[in-house]
C-alpha cells in the first residue's frame, strides 16, 4: 500500500502539473490538495505510527474512529443491561432519581433471572409499614466523646485533585441538604469540602494536610484540621479496592498550586502515595496511633479502611484489638470492584478481595471474636439501590459508601477519561472551560435528591421483607443461583460464625491456617 501511494502521488503531481500549464484554474487544484499533500508527507516519514506510514492519511481515520469508539458503543450499540462497570439501566435510575423523574419500570425485568450470579431477596407475605424516617447509625463507643450519628448512604472517598472544585462544592453541599456523610479522599480537607455537609476525614499514607515538608505524619497539623467543626469522624486508609498494595495517584497535569499547597505537595510532579503508611509499622502500633488520633481529635471516631487481602493481616489487627484493649470505632471494607480515577490495569482486575466476600469475612472474624458489636462496619464498592443497600446489610455491613453513584448523580456519562484531565462534565477535571460547566447549585440538589429517594427505596425493600428495622436483615434472605435450579443463600454459602467462636479451640477450620498464622506484634 506504502508503494503503491508512492507511486500514485507521483502520478498525481506529473498530471497536475501538466493540467495546470495548460489551463490556470487547475491552480486551485493545487491550493485544495496542499493539505492532503503536507499530511501525506508527514505520514510517509514518521516513524512512530505503523498505520499511517503505510496508509497515508487513510490511516488517520482508525484514530479518529478509535478516539469516539466509548461514545459509540455506549449511545448507539449498548443496551440497558450492557456496559462497564455500569450499564445503561443503573446510570439511568441515578439519573432519573437524582433528577426526581419517573424511575418506575415498565413490561417486566430485562434481567435473565436464570443467569447464573443472579441475586434476589425474599419477601415477606406480611410486609411492614415503610419507615418515614431512616434509621441512622451511631459510631462511636466509650471511649469517643463525640460520637456520631450516620445515615446509612453516604458519599465515598473522592478527593479534591481527583474532582474539581466544582465537584467537591456540589457533593459537600448536597450532604447538607440531605443530612449524610462526605468522605474527602486521601487529598486531604479543601477549602470547597466546607460547605456545611459533615465530612469523614480520609488520611492516606501520604498524609495530606497533616503531613511534614519530608512527607511523615504531622501530629500539630492533624490536631489543627481534625478539631474543625464540619470533620464527624477519621478514616485511616491502609488500602483501597481500585488499587490495593498501591499508592494513590494524582496526575501531575491535574495538580494546580492550590491542590500543591492543600496537600503539602511540589508541582509539576505526578503525586504518588507511599503504599504503607510510616506512622506505624505493626498491628499494635495501629491500634495505639488509633487512640493518639482519637485524642487529638478530641474523642471524634476514628477508623480503618481497607480491601482485603492475606487474611492473616486482617486477623493479626483483631489478635492486636485483643491484646491493647484498643479497637476502631468503624471499619470500611472496599471491595476490589471499587473504583478510582487512575490504577494499573492489573491491580484494578486482578488484586483484592471482592466486597461481598470480604464483607462476610471482616464481619465473621469480628463476631469470632466478640467485637462486632462494637465496631461499625461500612461496605463500600458499586453500591447504587436500596437493594444493593439491603444485600450488604444482609451479609454483614452497618452502613455503605457510594462514590461513583454520587458521581453519576453529579452528571457523569461513564465517558472513562478521568485520568486524562479531560472529563466532558467538569466532574474529574481542572480546566476551566470543563468545570464552570458544573453548576454547583443544582448538581448539589441532585446529589441530595439520589440520596434521598435510594434510601427510600431501601426502606421499601426493608418492609417488604416483613421487617421495620435494618438490623433485622439477615444473610438467609439473599439468594444467589450457582446454575439452573441451583440456588443458595448467603448463610448456606458462607460459614458465619458464633460470637466468641474464633477464641474457643477447635477454630474452624477455614480459619485455621491464617488465625495460627497470624500475631498481634506484626503484619508477616
Amino acid at each position: 500500500m506504502r508503494k503503491k501511494f508512492i507511486a500514485f502521488i507521483f502520478i498525481f503531481l506529473v498530471s497536475l502539473s501538466v493540467l495546470t500549464y495548460f489551463w490556470s484554474t487547475a491552480l486551485y487544484i493545487w491550493i485544495a490538495a496542499s493539505p492532503f499533500l503536507l499530511i501525506a508527507i508527514v505520514d510517509l516519514t514518521q516513524k512512530k505510527h505503523a498505520v499511517r506510514r503505510n496508509f497515508p492519511i487513510i490511516g488517520h481515520f482508525r484514530y479518529i474512529l478509535e478516539s469516539v469508539r466509548p461514545e459509540i458503543q455506549q449511545y448507539f450499540i449498548e443496551t440497558n443491561k450492557d456496559g462497564m462497570p455500569f450499564s445503561r439501566e443503573t446510570r439511568s435510575v441515578i439519573y432519573q432519581r437524582a433528577k426526581e423523574q419517573l424511575d418506575t419500570l415498565a413490561f417486566g425485568s430485562q434481567i435473565d433471572m436464570n443467569e447464573p450470579g443472579y441475586e434476589w431477596i425474599n419477601h415477606s407475605l406480611a410486609p411492614k409499614k415503610i419507615l418515614k424516617e431512616e434509621p441512622k447509625v451511631l459510631i462511636g463507643g466509650a471511649t469517643c466523646s463525640q460520637p456520631y450519628l450516620c445515615s446509612r448512604f453516604n458519599i465515598a472517598g473522592m478527593s479534591y485533585g481527583a474532582l474539581s472544585s466544582n465537584a467537591v462544592l456540589a457533593l459537600n453541599k448536597g450532604a447538607q441538604m440531605g443530612g449524610f456523610a462526605h468522605n474527602t479522599g486521601e487529598g486531604s480537607i479543601s477549602p470547597y469540602h466546607l460547605q456545611g455537609g459533615d465530612l469523614v476525614w480520609q488520611i492516606g499514607t501520604g498524609y495530606f494536610g497533616c503531613r511534614t515538608p519530608e512527607g511523615e505524619f504531622c501530629y500539630e497539623k492533624f490536631k489543627e484540621q481534625s478539631k474543625k467543626p464540619e470533620v464527624k469522624m477519621i478514616e485511616i486508609k491502609l488500602s483501597q479496592g481500585a488499587k490495593p498494595g498501591h499508592g494513590g495517584i494524582l496526575p501531575a497535569k491535574k495538580i494546580t498550586p492550590e491542590i500543591a499547597a492543600i496537600r503539602g505537595v511540589p508541582l509539576g510532579k505526578d503525586v504518588i502515595s507511599p503504599p504503607s503508611h510510616s506512622a506505624f509499622s505493626n498491628p499494635i502500633q495501629l491500634m495505639e496511633w488509633i487512640t493518639q488520633l482519637r485524642d487529638a481529635s478530641g474523642g471524634k471516631p476514628v477508623g480503618i479502611k481497607l480491601s482485603l487481602g492475606k487474611r492473616h493481616e486482617f486477623l493479626s489487627m483483631c489478635k492486636a484489638m485483643l491484646e491493647t484493649g484498643i479497637h476502631p470505632d468503624f471499619i470500611t471494607i472496599d471491595g476490589a470492584e471499587g473504583g478510582t480515577g487512575a490504577a494499573p490495569v492489573e491491580f484494578a482486575n486482578y488484586l483484592g478481595t471482592p466486597l461481598n466476600d470480604a464483607l462476610i469475612f471482616v464481619h465473621n472474624v469480628l463476631v469470632g471474636v466478640n467485637l462486632r458489636e462494637k465496631i461499625r462496619v461500612i461496605a463500600s464498592g458499586k453500591i447504587t439501590s436500596g437493594f444493593n443497600i439491603a444485600v450488604k446489610l444482609s451479609i454483614g455491613a452497618d452502613l455503605c459508601y457510594s462514590a461513583r453513584g454520587m458521581m453519576f448523580a453529579l452528571g457523569c456519562i461513564q465517558a472513562l477519561r478521568c485520568n486524562a484531565n479531560v472529563c466532558p462534565t467538569g466532574l474529574a477535571t481542572h480546566d476551566p472551560n470543563l468545570t464552570e460547566g458544573l453548576f454547583v447549585p443544582d448538581k448539589a440538589q441532585r446529589v441530595a435528591n439520589y440520596h434521598k429517594h435510594t434510601v427510600e427505596s431501601f426502606l421499601e425493600v426493608l418492609a417488604a421483607t416483613g421487617h421495620e428495622r435494618p438490623e433485622c436483615l439477615k444473610p438467609w434472605y439473599v439468594w444467589k443461583r450457582k446454575g439452573f435450579g441451583q440456588v443458595k443463600n448467603y448463610a448456606d454459602l458462607f460459614h458465619y460464625l458464633q460470637p466468641g467462636e474464633l477464641l474457643v479451640e477447635p477454630v474452624p477450620q477455614e480459619y485455621r491456617g491464617p488465625w495460627n498464622s497470624a500475631h498481634a506484634n506484626s503484619f508477616s
